[in-house]
């Protein structure tokens, strides 16, 4: 039925104040592993740039997503 997972894959940003630029508000970010990061309340998220940079993570809420948005999220990135 369900998927369980240990971390999620994507997020929603929540607040941008300090990277107006690199982040948009309202808008889905994907994330990458990283449990340094974690330690220390970061999250690695690939940005507008198309990299990956850490960011708070309260400036982000978790989301799960059906399978399928997963699947054509991936597509058209």
């Amino acid at each position: 039925m369900g998927r369980s997972r240990t971390t999620p894959k994507y997020v929603i940003c929540i607040k941008n104040d300090d990277y107006p630029a690199s982040l948009e508000l309202r808008k889905i970010y994907r994330i990458l592993p990283d449990a340094v990061a974690a330690k220390h309340h970061r999250l690695r998220v690939i940005d507008e740039s198309g990299e990956d940079y850490l960011y708070p993570a309260k400036y982000f809420l978790a989301i799960d997503l059906p399978l399928s948005v997963e699947k054509a999220l991936q597509i058209a990135s």
